[in-house]
């Protein structure tokens, strides 16, 4: 059970937060929730802590950009996302999150890398496909059930589309509160929620729900340019330290 202290109060709010900015249109920042709670609890009773306070602060995402997304992704997306969520339930009990997070950081970092420094070799921006889609939106859903971090498989997908911000940051949020709704069943039947006291809840979702109209109002006044060289550099800094945490594994 997890305690009450100042420092994990503080440290949830500001997880809280994160989440929340992330729902109103900045996803990659809430990927830093988890690896933030992790320096006071485990990363597993962390991401169990946050996945309702991921389903609270969706509400108000599924309000703010309910005009806003790509319905052909969400229609792509969506179904293989939910099997990616049934295949890490399947697996939850022998896969390694580290090991996991390893792979998607790999990914993570080789997408930055062409994003950044590959421009001469792309000439044609790229449409929403079901190949592609399917078996992104399959890792996006294995990889946010194990950890919450589906954010980079599904921009490895999405953002070489070149969608406008509001369209990007309306399909992600709908994907992902979708996804998050799934979640709560495997998480409940693995006994997950039994780790903290629900009153904790109750006292960071209105942190989360403060997040996700700050988020939203900063995605309407960030330019373009900038809106999405902010996402690749968080996803680069997210890859990279899904990488370290798996290397730390091997040499401890």
């Amino acid at each position: 059970m997890i305690e009450h202290t100042p420092l994990i109060i503080t440290l949830s709010m500001i997880a809280a937060f994160l989440v929340g900015l992330s729902k109103g249109g900045l996803p990659s920042v809430g990927a830093a929730a988890v690896p933030l709670l992790a320096i006071v609890m485990s990363p597993v009773m962390a991401a169990a802590l946050l996945l309702p306070i991921f389903v609270v602060s969706d509400m108000v995402g599924l309000y703010l950009y309910r005009h806003h997304f790509s319905a052909r992704n969400l229609v792509i997306l969506t179904p293989a996302s939910i099997i990616g969520v049934a295949i890490g339930w399947y697996f939850s009990a022998s896969l390694s999150a580290e090991f996991i997070g390893f792979l998607v950081g790999v990914v993570g970092i080789v997408f930055c890398l062409n994003a950044w420094f590959g421009a001469r070799f792309r000439t044609r921006v790229r449409e929403a496909d079901v190949p592609r889609g399917v078996f992104w939106g399959a890792i996006t859903g294995f990889t946010s059930f194990v950890s919450h971090t589906g954010a980079p498989p599904f921009q490895m997908y999405v953002l070489p589309q070149q969608l406008d911000k509001l369209t990007f940051a309306g399909t992600t949020t709908i994907l992902f509160a979708i996804v998050n709704a799934v979640k709560l069943i495997p998480y409940w039947q693995l006994g997950q929620f039994s780790r903290f006291d629900t009153t904790l809840v109750l006292w960071l979702a209105p942190v989360s729900l403060l997040g996700a109209v700050a988020g939203r109002r900063i995605t309407g006044y960030i330019p373009e340019w900038l809106f999405f060289r902010l996402i690749q550099i968080a996803l680069m800094i997210l890859s990279l330290k899904l990488v370290f945490d798996y290397v730390k594994t091997l040499v401890a």
